[in-house]
């Protein structure tokens, strides 16, 4: 069976493998003190031309936006995301679990509106009673967003000017982050990202890695404390070297995104593929993940062959699925696809 069901479900970039291979019996330091992770940080800050920026290893998504909301707020404050948004769909109530609500605003192609943004925080301070209330105390977008979309420089720039005007954090998660500097519709950069964004985490589980996300605040302005809140949280891990090499592995001569491009590839010859057999597209994405409406007979003769991820209900006769690329994807992959919804049609 051929699987397009999510971007993680084969294992490592062979390189990674590789690397983790050749350094197995050198003993380091543990909890991210070791060489390899002191030289992955450094090749980050150079990526991200943020000389002073502090970089810290986590082992997944959730985990890391649990731990760095939580630094990042206080007590009386909640965390603000577009409703389609990972931490306030995909995640359990992982955010909510540390005392923290998502405050949440409509979605625009998976994307939170600056405007709207505006309004709400100038509706919120503007009440008499607001010191009653959930304070809105950072931001959460994430780039692509949870429906594969890409947010315009302009639309970062935007967002961070509203965020800095409130004097609230903008956190950028990076789940996807390689596809989405990749894509060629993109006008985002890394640096332009460090520079709008006051801490983003760039994602290797889903861009190629066996597991780990790099947690970047670019400033210097990394919560005091910061790995102790990670130890408090659990999320420290003794063998922290295993994040390092990964990381070091990927940014050594751009292969971030060059493993990214991969996917992205195939992710057009898949587009081409569900066009062609009649599919009709929910969402237009530019990157790795594509949603579609398939009726539910064929939805069930499909599984039978290929992976997939179910998304939501379209109406009685109908469901949105989606079909994820990733580097390891392959142009006989997407042929099997083909072969799949020519039988099923």
């Amino acid at each position: 069976m051929i699987s397009f069901e999510n971007d993680y479900s084969t294992g490592a970039h062979p390189l990674i493998l590789e690397a983790l291979a050749a350094t197995n019996f050198e003993p380091t330091p543990g909890y991210g003190t070791d060489r390899f992770c002191a030289s992955a940080a450094e090749r980050i800050r150079e990526a991200c031309e943020a000389p002073e920026a502090d970089v810290f290893f986590l082992a997944g998504g959730t985990q890391t936006n649990a731990v760095v909301l939580s630094a990042l707020l206080a007590g009386h404050e909640g965390v603000v995301a577009a409703e389609t948004g990972h931490i306030a769909v995909h995640e359990a109530g992982a955010i909510e679990a540390t005392g923290h609500k998502v405050i949440t605003l409509p979605e625009h192609d998976g994307k939170l509106d600056a405007a709207e943004l505006e309004a709400c925080l100038e509706t919120f301070y503007a009440d008499d009673t607001h010191d009653h209330m959930v304070f809105p105390g950072a931001a959460f977008i994430a780039h692509p967003t949870e429906l594969g979309t890409l947010y315009s420089l302009a639309e970062l720039e935007a967002l961070s000017a509203v965020c800095h005007r409130f004097d609230m954090p903008l956190y950028l998660d990076g789940a996807r982050l390689g596809y989405g500097l990749a894509a060629p519709a993109a006008d985002v950069t890394l640096p332009d990202i460090a520079r709008l964004a006051d801490v983003f985490y760039i994602g290797g589980t889903k861009c190629g890695a066996l597991c780990g996300e790099a947690v970047v605040f670019p400033c210097g302005n990394m919560p005091k404390h910061f790995l102790t809140h990670v130890k408090q949280h659990g999320a420290l891990m003794a063998k922290g070297r295993l994040l390092g090499i990964q990381f070091d592995t990927l940014f050594t001569d751009e292969r971030y995104e060059s493993i990214a491009r991969n996917a992205l590839e195939r992710a057009e010859d898949l587009k081409s593929v569900l066009a062609a057999a009649g599919c009709t597209f929910w969402r237009d994405s530019p990157t790795n993940q594509q949603y579609i409406v398939m009726e539910n007979a064929q939805m069930a003769a499909l599984s039978e062959h290929v992976r997939f991820s179910f998304w939501e209900r379209f109406d009685d006769t109908r469901t949105v699925i989606r079909f994820v690329t990733s580097w390891s994807t392959t142009p006989e992959d997407i042929a099997a696809l083909k072969t799949a919804l020519e039988a099923i049609s």
